[in-house]
């Protein structure tokens, strides 16, 4: 055993050892898509006097904590996203009708001297001619003030009586405590104590003794406590308190036939009522628990159905080495698991998704090492075993470090431009890009090269699964098939291809899901079967006419709806109880039309940087006109997966949009693979027709992608079979890009650079060793072989 693998082999069980550490002592943050509960996004905005930026909306985060602290939700989390939203995610809360009522109350909580009867509109509160309803963020119609002078209102009370306020005399900010309590000796019931602040405590003193100058029962005599523009609570100063004198801070309590709910609602918004800044419910999303248990259980058994059809495969393929590679696959299954344990990554839906996916694309590494010493075995049939190995490593060293990196490109752009749990599919995904690249390079490596120095495996070629070259080499060898004689004809069936996936695109039409559109998609389990036009026709007798129904998972149903408060969601859920008996609601999904524009926006300006960073990350590391390629072929092959769900009906959402980008690095990873060994042949060959060389080029790396794309091919079958609706088009849209970037990477790519070539009038690149760091005439230092001891006949 060498130096170097004897490092390998103890960075090895350090790192591995160190996981499973990690493993067996921490715990995954699940998000709500697999804990279940509820997830909104408030939109913060400018109020006539204050500006919505980090400093406000941070100050509206905090008293939005002491609002939802006060609820009593287990563990919640709030977060700021940017300069003026914030993230509110609510575990094991299922109906978020009280949680969103709560929130969304945002104007400043004010308290009034009432100045006597209303008379700006009727007691019922009716809104008088020329007067109009405004909305509030929950969706739901509240009454209007009417303005009886400058700085007055009227409102109508608690009981609907219409009153006359003053101008606010105490803001919400001066309130320091508000606490419900329960007077059992005084028999006075639910009442709830307030405290304020020092200079806010004189105020309220003499807004209270201005009233009680007024007699016992007068309107007068009362204080109103306004929050958003409604009045929450107006009581009578107490008989005996005197005129001018008024309540202390600590003192004020006010009472009332209160239930215990009404006494904790009332002290909850006076504490916490006072917003900054107003904020709206841009996004609202509610995942019931039986739905994320289950999309982990499919995704573990996915998981490990998909990792032990690729461990037989690449065993089946490369004998003892393929089972080594098979080791370093469970491995990297651990460190990349650790690793997102000691990261704190929270693991989302998608980043399951992110995280099996990795584990079919985490052989690529080996599957390239390995071909590359299969090559140097057949080239030189006496050299050692080691040597060819270790030779292989190197070649194979710039395609890995390109093709990972084209991924890595891939990951970013989805974590900087995805949203919500979009984000996490890319965290996975580098994740395990780089735990792929360390299971190969130093786990894999390390195997691998211990088991090449015992002499049964070096000796005996069939064993050690690389001495002898793969049948599909064999056979390809054999036949030497004109792929380039006439590259145009390649592009034309891409164009072809492409011409049927636009005509899909224009007749059928994008269906775009809620999270693009806006507006709201709720999934039921009824405990009776209910059809899909019973649903409707019941739907439609309760006012929801415009509703779309449609079956989703096992007898689910799924409604789609444009705007849709969480009232009206209630109702719509009633209707369907009606017909199905107990109604569930599994998953529930709010989007504001304007964050349906921004996520539409954001997703077009994802592809598009996606194809500008590729473009240019290939114009650097290889010629111009394979970059274009490439990004043409990446270009065909996302249009044909568009198109394919366009001729099947299925929605394209934030899911979609991750597999769409991760299709892109996939391309490109096969075509940089292709152009790697182009750019290597063509610079010993220099004088050899470039048609050939690319021909050859082909013919050598065919075997890398087969073997790498049934890898993952393996776990993606998994995935749409046992990972329900939720993973099901994830899947699909990734079998077609990998199916139609295997295509695309020799059909598209390579015929298009041909064919840019023709007009190009750069000279061919530099010989391996003769690039732009070794100056002319001198002898670059070749790396001698560990088992070459120098010594030549």
């Amino acid at each position: 055993m060498t130096r170097a693998t004897a490092v390998r082999a103890v960075l090895a069980v350090a790192v591995l050892l160190a996981s499973v550490v990690i493993t067996l002592t921490m715990l995954p943050r699940l998000g709500l898509d697999l804990q279940g509960g509820t997830r909104i996004v408030l939109q913060a905005h400018d109020s006539d006097t204050v500006t919505a930026d980090r400093e406000t909306t941070d100050r509206t985060l905090e008293v939005l904590r002491q609002r939802i602290d006060s609820l009593g939700v287990s563990e919640p989390t709030l977060t700021r996203s940017g300069e003026d939203r914030i993230i509110v995610e609510l575990p094991d809360v299922q109906d978020p009708r009280q949680a969103a009522e709560v929130i969304g109350r945002t104007a400043q909580l004010s308290f009034h001297a009432v100045e006597g009867p209303g008379t700006g509109k009727p007691e019922t509160g009716e809104p008088p001619a020329g007067d109009s309803e405004t909305e509030g963020t929950d969706g739901r119609k509240k009454p209007p003030a009417s303005d009886t002078g400058p700085g007055d209102l009227t409102l109508p009370d608690e009981q609907g009586r219409s009153l006359a306020l003053g101008p606010s005399r105490l803001s919400g900010a001066g309130v320091d405590d508000a606490t419900a309590a329960f007077d059992a000796q005084g028999g006075a019931g639910w009442s709830v104590s307030l405290t304020f602040h020092k200079d806010a405590g004189q105020d309220w003193k003499k807004l209270t003794g201005e009233a009680a100058c007024h007699p016992a029962g007068d309107d007068r005599r009362r204080v109103a406590i306004v929050l958003d523009e409604k009045v929450i609570s107006s009581p009578q100063v107490d008989p005996s308190v005197g005129c001018r004198v008024g309540l202390p801070s600590g003192t004020t309590q006010i009472t009332g036939s209160f239930s215990a709910d009404e006494a904790r609602d009332l002290a909850l918004l006076i504490k916490g009522g006072a917003l900054p800044v107003p904020v709206e419910i841009v996004e609202q999303r509610t995942v019931g628990p039986t739905l994320g248990a289950a999309a982990i259980e499919a995704s573990a058994q996915a998981a490990l159905i998909g990792a032990a059809a690729t461990a037989l495969f690449i065993t089946v393929v490369y004998r003892l080495f393929g089972a080594l590679a098979a080791v370093a696959l469970g491995a990297y299954g651990v460190i990349s698991y650790a690793a997102l344990l000691a990261l704190g990554v929270t693991l989302t839906l998608p980043g399951l998704a992110g995280f099996v996916l990795a584990i079919g694309m985490a052989v690529d590494a080996n599957v390239l090492v390995f071909e590359r010493a299969r090559e140097e075995c057949a080239d030189r049939p006496k050299r050692s075993l080691r040597s060819a190995l270790t030779t292989g490593f190197q070649k194979a060293w710039s395609a890995v470090a390109d093709s990972n990196a084209t991924t890595l490109i891939a990951a970013g752009l989805l974590f900087f431009l995805g949203s919500g749990p979009v984000k996490g599919f890319g965290v996975t995904l580098a994740i395990g890009v780089v735990a792929s690249m360390f299971s190969a390079l130093v786990i894999a490596r390390a195997l691998t090269e211990i088991a090449a120095n015992r002499r049964f495996v070096s000796d005996y070629r069939g064993v050690n699964g690389i001495g002898r070259p793969g049948a599909v080499r064999a056979w390809l060898v054999r036949k030497d098939p004109r792929l380039f004689r006439r590259p145009l004809r390649w592009l034309v069936v891409s164009a072809a291809l492409v011409a049927v996936a636009v005509a899909g695109i224009v007749v059928r039409g994008i269906d775009l899901g809620v999270e693009f559109t806006g507006g709201r998609l709720v999934e039921y389990s009824t405990s009776r079967p209910v059809d899909v036009e019973t649903a409707r026709d019941a739907l439609a007798a309760a006012g929801f006419k415009d509703a779309e129904v449609t079956t989703a998972g096992d007898g689910d149903l799924s409604v789609r709806t444009g705007k849709l408060d969480n009232d009206g969601e209630h109702a719509l859920r009633s209707a369907l109880a009606e017909e199905g008996g107990e109604t569930k609601k599994v998953r529930d999904e709010l989007i504001g039309p304007s964050l349906g524009d921004e996520l539409r926006r954001n997703a077009l300006i994802a592809l598009g940087v996606a194809v500008a960073v590729q473009l240019a990350y290939l114009a650097v590391r290889f010629r111009w006109t394979f970059a274009v390629a490439s990004v043409v072929a990446m270009v065909h092959d996302v249009v044909l997966v568009v198109g394919a769900f366009a001729w099947l009906g299925r929605p394209v959402d934030g899911i979609f949009l991750a597999a769409l980008l991760t299709v892109i690095g996939y391309s490109v990873n096969d075509s940089v693979v292709v152009f790697d060994r182009v750019r290597e042949l063509w610079g010993t060959n220099r004088k050899t027709p470039l048609d050939t060389i690319a021909r050859r080029a082909v013919l050598q790396t065919v075997p890398r992608t087969v073997n790498t794309g049934m890898g993952a091919l393996f776990i993606l079958a998994a995935l749409a079979v046992l990972g329900g609706d939720s993973l099901a088009d994830f899947a699909i849209a990734l079998l077609i890009g990998i199916v139609v970037g295997t295509w695309s990477s020799v059909f598209t790519a390579v015929p298009g650079a041909l064919a840019l070539e023709r007009s190009a009038k750069a000279p061919p690149p530099p010989a391996p060793g003769k690039g732009k760091g070794t100056a002319r005439g001198k002898t670059r230092t070749v790396r001698r072989d560990p088992l070459d001891n120098g010594a030549r006949v």
